[in-house]
């Protein structure tokens, strides 16, 4: 087979994965999983208490027990030039200086890394660190410390706010959702293995650059010192968008014991290790004419942060998306608290103002008597963006919008809330729409060919599970012809050819022009080598060479068919080896990029309980072209599935009186199973935008849950004429 044995190739099924073999086979490996030869163990140790400073550590037991190589902590550690002072570690923006500050910020910040030769010795010996305290005072209850914040604006302000105050129709309202945690199922681990000044990583992450970046600029260090790997990854949903405290703990424990550390965080300290969607406060007041006309809007937000990293989630800002408000404000607030960093969590910030938003405008539907798919008719704004007032690329949400009204049977509803029961059950419909700044970044591809025409498609980009891979592959043989059988998928490691994080809906929408612009350059490359044997390809041009399996021909009377093994002959060739970068240009400043999603469902109450089951969930998308049918439909599943948890249980609690996290394990913590779901009916528009990149992708993971929690909830209320405004909703507020 070439330059890559058979038994390191993955093959693919003509519908299949790239890299489903290796995950099912076991050969795939995960951060933790990687044989590093001399690893030893590292095991943190947290602090016991909220808010405060460490007076003192004891560490001498935990010396003494067997296996132990070291200890770090603010007492002893390698230096991080990053957190060199005060000023540097701001311009980190790393947030937390884990082992260089004995100040404590939020309960269970690390504040040690005992290093022993076996995991169990790690273990034995972090339960023998001993701290004393001076304590301080400390605020975890978001609802008591959000009234000291004060709100800002957020965004630009739009016409008039006291053009729309006397409307007939308005709704003001306030919403509340709890903090939700990612909880992949993969728990986040990192393998740090230093060779001088030469640093390798073995990472759970959503972006090999990126960490890259992040230690190279702590260390001081050229990126081309640091490989960081993360090849496979058991979920994300946004925890690994961001180098944790963990990661450089890991790298200063394997500097200072000169071996490979291996340190894998526990499910209770993935709770407050790798970040999550923080508490949220909204108030919208929105008003609207007999017509159905919304007039105007008035957003507020305030989020949760940590004491020492100010994060925004950006509530407001799906806000200005959907509808033509031609009056709109929008403003925003953090609430510092001594908790761990939230950070992006599935549809970040548009996720949570979106409830708020799509919950109003259910309300006020009812208030005007008329249908909330019409009422979304005739305020959405289709045709341009109303916040930059760009003209939308491509915006088919009305015909999403249609699709899924008719896929749940909207004409069953009732108009009238509370007035549909079967049995104990009441029945209710509700939807909502969800939209998404469509973005592309800068990404880069390389082809390694050989004399067989088998290839290996390269980028640093790594596969969270989104089918990056395929859909590379897909791309590559349709834009070729070159049997799937003949093409290899490498990424997930720093050293190949570069791109960005795997987040916010880019991965494909980047790396699909990447792979295009490798594939011309490739063609291009070939025909510079035929030239020599074929003088019809001089000056030949990328969109007239062809390829294939076995060679490469043109566009033309008699082809001009090249075998790739005479091509390699005449050139004394061993391998082709191209790379290509691409990302968005100057249709970024005549257009708008969105991407859209409709969402219904059919829940039933029971009245005895207050149980509700989501009997059917319709998701329709415009997300562009579908590059990967299989995976597009897995993303908007598992999206969903996230929003019945946010709609229903997912609530982390926490202890005011001590600072604690409760039921900070997949116990306590409730999120949807199997049992929790229907079979979600997920449909696509599947039109591509001739102008975001060459694929015409846009990009659909994120969209896939906003939307779904407001569309329960005003399900619910058709259901029961019970409006909930803070979620998650759970039985025993029926009862209230």
């Amino acid at each position: 087979m070439g330059f890559f044995d058979e038994t390191e190739k993955y093959p693919i099924p003509v519908d299949g994965r790239v890299e489903a073999l290796a995950k099912v086979t076991g050969k795939g490996k995960y951060a933790a999983e990687y044989e590093v030869e001399n690893v030893c163990y590292a095991v943190l140790v947290t602090s016991e208490i909220p808010s405060g400073k460490i007076k003192s550590l004891q560490l001498d037991l935990a010396k003494q027990a067997e296996g132990v190589l070291d200890i770090i902590s603010h007492l002893k550690k390698p230096a991080v030039p990053g957190f060199a002072d005060e000023t540097k570690i701001k311009e980190s923006k790393f947030g937390l200086p884990v082992f260089h500050t004995d100040t404590i910020y939020f309960k269970g910040q690390p504040i040690a890394l005992v290093i022993a030769n076996t995991f169990e010795e790690a273990v034995y010996a972090a339960s023998l660190v001993k701290a004393e305290y001076e304590t301080a005072p400390f605020e975890v209850d978001f609802n008591k410390a959000r009234i000291k914040t004060e709100l800002k604006p957020a965004g630009k302000e739009r016409g008039n706010m006291d053009a729309w105050k006397n409307l007939p129709f308005s709704v003001e309202e306030e919403y509340n959702i709890a903090e939700e945690v990612h909880n992949p199922m993969e728990m986040h681990a990192t393998i740090a293995q230093w060779d001088g000044n030469k640093l390798k990583l073995y990472d759970k992450n959503q972006g090999v650059n990126g960490v890259q970046k992040t230690i190279s600029g702590l260390f001081n260090l050229p990126a081309d010192n640091i490989q960081v790997f993360s090849e496979f990854v058991g979920g994300g949903f946004g925890s690994g968008l961001k180098v944790w405290p963990h990661v450089l703990a890991a790298v200063l424990g394997a500097k200072q014991v000169n071996r490979p550390v291996k340190l894998m965080l526990t499910r209770p300290q993935m709770f407050h290790s790798v970040g999550y969607r923080p508490a949220s406060w909204q108030k919208i007041k929105l008003g609207a004419d007999s017509t159905g006309k919304i007039q105007g809007i008035h957003h507020q937000a305030k989020n949760g942060c940590a004491i020492y990293d100010p994060f925004s989630d950006g509530i407001t800002r799906v806000t200005r998306l959907i509808y033509q408000f031609d009056n709109l404000k929008t403003e925003n607030a953090v609430v510092p608290l001594n908790l761990s960093a939230p950070t992006w969590m599935r549809g970040p910030g548009d996720c949570t103002g979106d409830f708020a938003v799509e919950s109003a405008i259910d309300e006020l539907s009812y208030q005007l008597k008329m249908d909330p798919v019409e009422l979304r008719y005739k305020n959405l704004a289709l045709d341009k963006n109303p916040d930059t007032g760009l003209p939308w690329s491509t915006n088919y949400l009305k015909e999403a919008i249609q699709k899924g009204a008719e896929m749940i049977g909207w004409n069953q509803r009732k108009s009238v809330p509370n007035s549909q029961t079967e049995g104990d059950w009441k029945i209710g419909y509700g939807m909502a729409v969800g939209m998404w700044n469509a973005g592309r970044n800068k990404a880069s591809a390389g082809i390694i060919m050989d004399k067989e025409g088998n290839i290996i498609l390269q980028t640093a980009m790594t596969d969270i599970g989104t089918g990056t891979g395929t859909g590379m592959l897909n791309i590559l043989h349709d834009a070729t012809g070159i049997s799937k059988s003949k093409i290899k998928i490498d990424l997930g490691n720093s050293d190949l050819p570069p791109a960005g994080s795997q987040g916010g809906s880019t991965g494909m929408s980047s790396i699909s022009g990447a792979v295009v612009a490798v594939i011309d350059v490739l063609k291009l490359k070939l025909a510079e080598y035929i030239i020599k044997l074929d003088s019809g390809y001089k000056n030949s041009t990328a969109k007239y060479i062809i390829l294939s399996d076995t060679g490469v021909s043109l566009k033309t009377a008699g082809q001009h068919f090249v075998p790739y093994q005479k091509i390699w002959e005449a050139n004394n060739l061993t391998l082709i080896d191209v790379e290509a970068s691409s990302g968005p240009g100057d249709e970024r400043s005549k257009y708008s990029f969105c991407s859209s999603a409709a969402h219904f469902c059919k829940v039933k109450v029971n009245i005895k309980t207050g149980k509700i089951v989501v009997e059917k969930m319709v998701a329709v998308v415009d997300g562009g072209k579908v590059i990967n049918p299989k995976p597009a439909t897995n993303q908007i599943t598992g999206a969903a599935v996230g929003g019945i948890g946010m709609a229903l249980m997912e609530k982390q609690l926490i202890d005011e009186r001590l600072g604690s996290l409760v039921g900070n394990d997949l116990a306590g913590y409730h999120f949807p199973v199997n049992a929790d779901a229907p079979i979600i009916e997920v449909a696509f528009i599947n039109k591509p935008d001739p102008n975001i990149n060459p694929s015409g992708a846009k990009g659909l993971g994120e969209v896939g849950i906003i939307g779904v929690a407001p569309a329960i909830a005003n399900a619910v209320f058709n259901a029961t004429g019970k409006r909930f405004r803070d979620l998650p909703i759970t039985p025993e507020k029926f009862f209230a």
